[in-house]
């Protein structure tokens, strides 16, 4: 089966994460081993030094420790040079696994094929062109859009936001800047607004 060719460089959690990804995308993935990037400069230096020149997409698990690691990672990255990816949160156990996570959510190497080939099609390159480029043609949600809509600012904003992110599968909680780049990443602004209209009626 043909992998999507993605010249971003990918950081994941472990190293069965980036076994699932490496049978699905042809890319430069990297392991932060977990919790040790906290600790290790050289995982640090390597990260910094990989996403200097196109950036780096992160996607780590959907559970607490997932949600440390990216905010770690967002604290030594200059933001313009990140991509955030985020999984579903499906409740599940690895076939490696005996039992379920701490969380009972599927992590990244659990994730079907499907779920993380949508994820990176909008970074895919073919062509010449990558599928990124043309993605981000089109019409984008704004921090104005959020606000207007009722997603930040007001007092039942994170519902809202809530609402609209199961509408995608994507991990409830999320802040407002966070969910505004996922949005523009899996989705765009006329689905946004339709998902947006069912989910707050």
């Amino acid at each position: 089966m043909d992998k999507l060719f993605i010249d971003i460089p990918v950081v994941v959690e472990g190293k069965y994460d980036k076994n699932t990804l490496l049978q699905i995308i042809d890319a430069t993935v990297i392991t932060t081993g977990g919790f040790s990037v906290f600790n290790s400069k050289e995982k640090r230096s390597l990260i910094l030094k990989l996403a200097e020149k196109k950036g780096i997409i992160i996607l780590t698990d959907s559970d607490g420790g997932g949600a440390q690691i990216r905010k770690f990672l967002l604290g030594i990255l200059p933001k313009e040079k990140v991509y955030n990816l985020y999984i579903p949160k499906i409740e599940g156990k690895e076939r490696r696994k005996e039992k379920k996570s701490k969380s009972g959510v599927l992590g990244v190497e659990g994730m079907k094929r499907e779920v993380i080939e949508n994820l990176f099609l909008p970074f895919a390159r073919s062509g010449g062109v990558s599928q990124k480029e043309l993605f981000f043609e089109r019409k984008m949600i704004t921090k104005l859009d959020f606000f207007e809509d009722g997603l930040s600012g007001g007092a039942d904003a994170s519902k809202k936001r809530d609402a609209v992110a199961a509408r995608f599968n994507l991990p409830s909680g999320m802040s407002a800047k966070a969910l505004l780049e996922a949005l523009n990443i899996v989705a765009g602004y006329e689905e946004y607004k339709s998902a947006l209209s069912e989910a707050c009626t």
